[in-house]
């Protein structure tokens, strides 16, 4: 999981982490609901932080963040309308694209959204898009959300994520989620609790049932669990503050998610080198131009492939040809193969598992004489992000390998100050 930037310190050994309690189920508003709770306590992320983010993301929707009460808990609620002035209803409520959500997450400025951010946020995204595409049987550039890409959903995820950026917390752990009971009336029809698209969310992620009937957890609820590190009790920390975020529904119960924000000794959390299993897709190509394969890649990458690259071959008779290759996790290895045939038009693709050891790695801010820039850090290196590199070099007019050369500099300067 990409988490929130933070700011290294050699002194102290203490990192920022949270605990979400899902006992009455999650969804969007009530998980961004609790990291507002806490962020306004702390000054790290408020209302006022949220509505700038959402009138650059969604600008024709208001953002109405109150205190409200469940069976007497004081909790945040978080409220989104859509008004088009002129439209009808139908036009209102319009499916929104992947590619559509996918562009506008993307151009909202650092400033209001950190690299690490909008990766999480384009992640939960990306799989809530391939859900769909599995359930309706369609491309992923060709799905259209309906509930899901709704403004309080894109609200919900976007905000959550810069949320906990600001509150810079580095490992993120939940309650196994409440299902609820019943149906739900969704797009589609009345479905059984859990909805298609929630089910699909939570393969491989433990949970419980209720007594409260309906829909309890729902899919953008689900989707934001991807970014949880485990799943359990709360783990030893240090609380510093609480929070609360409210669900619009009478369940019979608080519906509630309780934030903790802690500290916890570094040592106690998950080793720093971690085992994944991943899988290496790859075909031989000679039949499209690079250019084709080269937006083949980028079309991957956009939908969550953990890489892809190509290898220039020969094959039969000394024929000029390309291996594309692409790393995905085992559980979308399916779904990425049948992409390669759709894109590059291959008939074939290898599989083959492909252990491999990751670097636990933090995502710092730092301040440069052309302002901020996102630096990863991991293992006592810095690496700046390109995109920013990029920009500096294009809008002062300088060499790209001097300000890549300053920058690392200077972030390594910082983190070992």
């Amino acid at each position: 999981m990409s988490m929130a930037s933070t700011t290294s310190n050699s002194s102290t050994s203490k990192v920022r982490i949270a605990h979400i309690d899902c006992s009455s189920g999650l969804s969007g508003d009530k998980f961004l609901g609790a990291l507002l709770d806490v962020g306004t306590q702390t000054g790290a992320f408020t209302a006022a932080n949220l509505a700038e983010l959402a009138a650059t993301l969604t600008p024709e929707a208001q953002v109405l963040v109150s205190t409200t009460s469940s069976y007497d808990i004081k909790a945040t609620a978080v409220t989104v309308t859509t008004v088009i002035e002129g439209a009808t209803p139908d036009a209102q409520a319009a499916a929104r694209s992947w590619t559509d959500i996918s562009a506008s997450i993307k151009a909202v400025p650092t400033d209001l959204l950190s690299v690490p951010a909008r990766e999480n946020a384009l992640q939960v995204f990306t799989k809530l898009a391939q859900v769909e595409a599995q359930i309706h049987q369609t491309a992923v550039e060709d799905v259209h959300f309906h509930e899901l890409g709704a403004a309080d959903s894109i609200i919900d995820i976007v905000g959550s994520c810069a949320a906990l950026d600001a509150l810079n917390i580095r490992q993120l752990y939940a309650t196994p989620p409440a299902l609820g009971s019943g149906s739900v009336k969704t797009q589609h029809g009345i479905v059984p609790v859990p909805a298609p698209a929630t089910a699909a969310l939570l393969l491989g992620i433990p949970t419980t049932m209720s007594s409260a009937t309906g829909e309890l957890t729902t899919p953008t609820g689900a989707a934001l669990l991807q970014l949880v590190d485990g799943f359990g009790a709360v783990p030893p920390l240090t609380a510093c503050a609480v929070g609360y975020g409210a669900g619009t529904r009478d369940i019979g119960q608080p519906n509630i998610c309780r934030l903790l924000l802690g500290v916890a000794d570094a040592e106690t959390l998950p080793n720093t080198i971690a085992a994944q299993d991943t899988v290496l897709l790859e075909t031989n190509i000679d039949h499209i131009a690079p250019e084709a394969v080269a937006f083949a890649g980028e079309q991957l990458l956009a939908e969550g492939a953990l890489d892809v690259w190509v290898i220039p071959i020969a094959m039969k008779k000394s024929r000029a040809a390309l291996t594309f290759c692409v790393l995905t996790t085992p559980q979308q290895a399916e779904h990425f193969a049948a992409r390669m045939m759709k894109l590059t038009g291959t008939l074939g693709v290898r599989v083959s598992l492909q252990p491999r050891y990751v670097s636990d790695r933090d995502s710092v801010t730092i301040d440069t004489p052309w302002g901020s820039v996102q630096v990863k850090v991991a293992n006592g290196r810095a690496r700046p992000e390109h995109e920013d590199i990029a920009r500096i070099a294009r809008e002062h007019n300088l060499d790209y390998p001097f300000v890549l050369k300053e920058v690392t500099a200077a972030a390594m300067q910082q983190i070992t100050a």
